[in-house]
């Protein structure tokens, strides 16, 4: 049997339009701020778990899990909230069918996630880098200028150089000598360890040659120095990936939740706005 539609001479679209821009805006601009609020609780809450000092705080396993699920209540909480009032502060459809309202219901709070998702991406970025800017800032104003200027491999450079007789690194009439090999060695480092490889042979021979001559260790130890130094850059390496890849993942979920709370917290909104809510869960 093939349901027919019958359309009535002069019975118009309404002339109100599909998609109330003002309340979307609205209910966006709600999500960002709940979720600043809720970051920034977010980023005290995790320092007061975590501990420099050995058995305190919580490891760093349990850490990455909370702030992942932490990421996930974020979401759906400021989504949720949004969402609602996208749907709750739309303007009203006469003589719209109800299946087609609860469309526009769901569509709204899908908006409202997308606009804030995309504002936040925005304007989000730039106070969390600044905090993070600052912070990082007061930490290290104590420290020396070089020290200030040190890159990612610097550590594992001067793991390598180290030397027995501590106080006479970087004295006296070679001191310029070894700034430039410290820097040959960062740059060898890097560029060596940059897209995931490793020190080529050749240069792993001199590197060793460099750390005999320098730290006056034998050729056996200084090969032996070397390879524990270029295993611990790949294991560091490694690491960073895999919590970068765990954190995308985690980034993921939250938004794909926060989308379907921000829809269904709109129909909601909507049903309320409308009183037709309690029938439509019944139904």
């Amino acid at each position: 049997m093939i349901d027919t539609v019958v359309i009535q001479p002069g019975a118009d679209e309404p002339s109100v339009a599909g998609v109330s821009w003002a309340a979307v805006g609205g209910g966006a601009i709600v999500s960002c701020a709940l979720t600043l609020v809720l970051l920034a609780f977010g980023t005290g809450l995790g320092l007061s778990v975590v501990s420099p000092w050995a058995g305190s705080g919580v490891s760093a396993t349990t850490f990455k899990i909370g702030t992942g699920l932490y990421l996930v209540v974020m979401a759906m909480l400021a989504s949720s909230i949004g969402g609602y009032i996208a749907g709750r502060l739309r303007s009203r459809w006469i003589g719209v069918h109800s299946d087609e309202v609860y469309f526009r219901d769901t569509a709204h709070g899908f908006i409202a996630w997308a606009f804030a998702s995309v504002l936040g991406a925005i304007l989000l970025a730039s106070p969390a880098s600044s905090l993070l800017g600052g912070t990082a800032a007061g930490v290290s104003q104590g420290a020396v200028s070089s020290a200030s200027q040190a890159g990612p491999m610097d550590g594992y450079v001067d793991t390598l150089m180290r030397s027995d007789a501590p106080a006479a690194q970087g004295s006296g009439p070679n001191s310029s000598t070894t700034s430039d090999l410290r820097g040959e060695m960062v740059r060898l480092f890097t560029s060596s360890f940059r897209n995931g490889g490793d020190l080529r042979p050749a240069d792993r021979t001199y590197v060793s040659k460099m750390v005999t001559t320098r730290t006056g260790l034998s050729q056996a130890d200084a090969d032996k120095r070397v390879n524990d130094v270029a295993t611990q850059v790949k294991t560091d390496m490694d690491a960073a990936r895999k919590a970068a890849a765990q954190l995308a993942f985690w980034l993921t979920a939250s938004l794909l939740i926060g989308a379907f709370c921000a829809s269904l917290a709109a129909t909601e909104g909507g049903g309320l706005r409308d009183g037709t809510w309690r029938r439509r869960t019944t139904r």
